[in-house]
């Protein structure tokens, strides 16, 4: 239907009629011209023009770009995959995917031997697509660890930090334990991997809170988990205690051993902290051994810290020899007159042998309600808690499926014994279609159907005439009471457990403890570890030398002015000619001002020093004096004494206490002004101690040449 046209606007050109004009308008008769009226003339600067179309969204954006949609959720979306499949463990087994479709490649390869690693990668690489590095590296780490993996060959070495050696000249195959713990397909949830050609596991029905074990790390979008590992005796101790009700608290256990500080724990959540030491001896009255390792570092770090802070000058070692294997040990030899209390303290301050570490443990949670997974950040506490929680109801689902088993076979041998002993086999002798079979065994068991415990299906009977002859001539009644008699005390005794499913779960701890716990001890001693001062353990080993003239301080120059002996953490105070002051700390060489007048060693609690000081103002032309403390300054920022650029310092004093201060100063004026007097004495004790910022009193409305301390004057 054509639309109807609107009033012309006066600023619209008329089309002539057969320029494409509507039907209706060629219709109408044309208006004589003497009727038309007069043209409009407007002003083109008063056109307004016509406003822009409103953006198109919603829809309409989607039909003219089809791929929209697809680029404004990725990073959304990859973020939710690199969180949920590959950083966070998952909180059911505690393992990141790569892990677990490790494990699940293990149990379906397992035959009791070992397997190379480089085949372990290529059947992982149909569950886990990104690739062997990835997959070789997760496998070496878990079978360092030995907890769920078994190595076999160079597996590297955690505690010097060397390498594995390629996948195809080691082998693995999992633990006992891995097998006792993690695996059940009767009670693992399952999908389709990622190119629908194989089934693997969602997570795996596991019965040990292994995060807490292995502990985990891991680096996603947004977020990162951090989540210490656990002793393993005092998991099984703390999930009895849960189960009993009981208060318990886990702290963690490194497998490098070392002294902790768990006072900031807080219990594994964000925001806590944890000191960790390497233990170190002394073994002689110039040589220390350092026998246990803080986690997170190897013996290379170590030993890279402590000859790195030996070349700065914060320690002085005379050498350093690595002799670790199986146990650590690394010898540092002090030089003479060492005292190695002290070298201990600056060994915990300036190198490695002192961490600090924070824990944020992160893990993946199903939610109950919509199923969708989600990170979640728990305290260690609660993440055994609901393992625990979780591997109670995996043990009850266990027993409900061995009891139907049980019950199952039960019924079936029950079904025999009666086919058997009843001779009912004999009542299909003549029949000749498997329908008659089936009803002359169904009106031959009806005697006995009380004696069953359930109905008989038509599988039942189907099973029935399975029966081979050779088993009914040699059956034995005696033997076949026997059975149904264990299956019996196996459905008794399941359903006891069933009841008492807490002491149940307890007793499996207790089981796992009595079995794998044997010569697990704690590795890391924990004790309060008191916050050591650097500058009060650090050796005043350095000296401090200035080029007054190009404004350079720096270590150990033997060229220029020796200043002071000092400590690599000090810094330095430097006054310069045009009355400015700033403070840097010791290097090798650190640019502060030309023309420097004064330097020191700048205390850390501030300056405690008074300063006497004249200087001539540029802008005024008069020449001042002023008393003033200095007090605290920011390092690397430049602070003027005198009010105007350009101003010059003509004396300078500097006193320990205000009792040392000069009192009287000869003055000299330059013989070139119009001065009249041109010496004379000036008295100190009519100018106050000041801030560092005081414009100071008037000495001389002319220009000073020298200025010396009056003989009267001395301190």
């Amino acid at each position: 239907m054509p639309k109807k046209k609107g009033p012309k606007s006066p600023l619209q050109p008329e089309l002539p009629l057969d320029a494409g004009s509507p039907p209706e308008v060629q219709a109408t008769a044309p208006v004589p011209p003497e009727s038309m009226p007069a043209p409009v003339v407007v002003d083109p600067a008063l056109v307004v023009p016509p406003a822009p179309p409103p953006p198109r969204v919603g829809k309409v954006q989607d039909e003219d770009a089809p791929l929209a949609n697809h680029y404004r959720n990725w990073f959304l979306e990859y973020a939710s995959y690199v969180i949920l499949d590959r950083a966070v463990p998952h909180l059911d087994d505690g393992l990141k995917p790569v892990q677990r479709r490790i494990l699940h490649t293990l149990w379906d390869m397992d035959d009791g031997r070992f397997h190379k690693v480089a085949n372990v990668v290529g059947r992982t690489m149909s569950l886990h697509p990104h690739g062997d590095a990835s997959i070789g590296a997760a496998l070496v780490a878990i079978g360092q660890r030995a907890f769920l993996i078994e190595p076999q060959g160079n597996f590297g070495n955690t505690l010097t930090g060397d390498d594995a050696a390629a996948p195809r000249y080691i082998e693995a195959r999992l633990t006992h334990f891995a097998k006792d713990v993690l695996f059940n397909p009767k009670t693992t949830s399952w999908q389709m991997s990622y190119d629908g050609r194989a089934r693997e596991p969602v997570t795996l029905p596991a019965k040990f809170p292994i995060v807490l074990l292995d502990g985990a790390e891991g680096i996603a979008v947004g977020l990162s988990t951090k989540i210490l590992p656990h002793n393993f005796n005092d998991l099984c101790r703390a999930a009895i205690n849960h189960l009993q009700g009981k208060n318990f608290r886990i702290v963690p256990d490194f497998p490098s051993g070392g002294i902790a500080d768990f006072a900031e724990y807080n219990d594994g959540e964000r925001g806590g902290r944890v000191k960790v030491r390497a233990k170190i001896e002394q073994r002689s009255k110039y040589l220390l051994a350092v026998t246990e390792l803080p986690y997170g570092t190897t013996t290379e770090t170590l030993i890279e810290s402590i000859l790195a802070a030996n070349a700065k000058g914060k320690i002085k070692v005379r050498h350093v020899d690595d002799n670790t294997a199986d146990q650590v040990e690394i010898l540092i030899h002090l030089p003479q007159g060492a005292d190695p209390e002290q070298v201990i303290q600056q060994l915990y301050v300036f190198t490695g042998c002192q961490q600090n570490l924070a824990p944020a443990a992160c893990v993946i949670v199903t939610d109950e309600k919509s199923g969708d997974d989600r990170p979640e950040f728990l305290g260690v506490r609660e993440i055994l808690k609901r393992s625990v929680d979780r591997t109670k109801a995996l043990l009850k689902r266990e027993l409900e499926i061995k009891l139907e088993e049980l019950e199952q076979q039960w019924h079936w041998d029950s079904l025999e014994r009666i086919f058997i002993e009843e001779r009912i086999y004999r009542r299909i002798e003549k029949s000749k279609t498997w329908e008659s079979v089936i009803e002359e065994i169904r009106e031959g068991l009806k005697p006995f159907l009380a004696q069953l415990r359930r109905g008989v299906t038509d599988d039942d009977i189907a099973r029935l005439t399975e029966i081979r002859i050779k088993r009914i001539s040699a059956y034995n009644r005696f033997h076949a009471d026997e059975a149904i008699r264990k299956i019996e005390d196996g459905i008794k005794e399941t359903k006891t457990n069933l009841k008492n499913l807490t002491a149940f779960a307890i007793a499996w701890f207790e089981m796992l403890q009595e079995k794998y716990g044997k010569g697990r001890k704690r590795r890391t001693s924990y004790d309060e570890i008191e916050q050591i001062d650097a500058s009060e353990v650090v050796s005043a080993n350095q000296r401090l030398y200035v080029n007054r003239e190009d404004g350079f301080i720096g270590l150990n120059w033997r060229q220029h002015e020796f200043v002071q002996e000092c400590t690599i953490l000090d810094s330095a105070l430097t006054l310069m000619l045009d009355g400015s002051l700033k403070v840097a700390k010791v290097a090798d060489k650190v640019f502060m001002g030309r023309d420097i007048i004064h330097c020191a060693v700048f205390p850390k609690d501030g300056d405690p020093n008074f300063y006497t000081m004249v200087y001539q103002d540029k802008e005024s032309g008069k020449a001042y004096a002023k008393r003033f403390q200095i007090g605290g300054l920011s390092r690397d920022k430049l602070y003027p004494l005198v009010p105007s650029e350009g101003s010059k310092v003509v004396y300078l004093d500097v006193a320990k206490t205000e009792k040392e201060m000069p009192k009287k100063l000869m003055i000299f004026i330059d013989g070139r002004s119009g001065a009249r007097v041109r010496e004379f004495e000036f008295d100190l004790t009519t100018v106050p101690v000041s801030t560092r910022t005081a414009k100071g009193v008037t000495v001389s409305k002319w220009p000073v040449k020298e200025v010396k301390r009056a003989p009267s004057a001395q301190r």
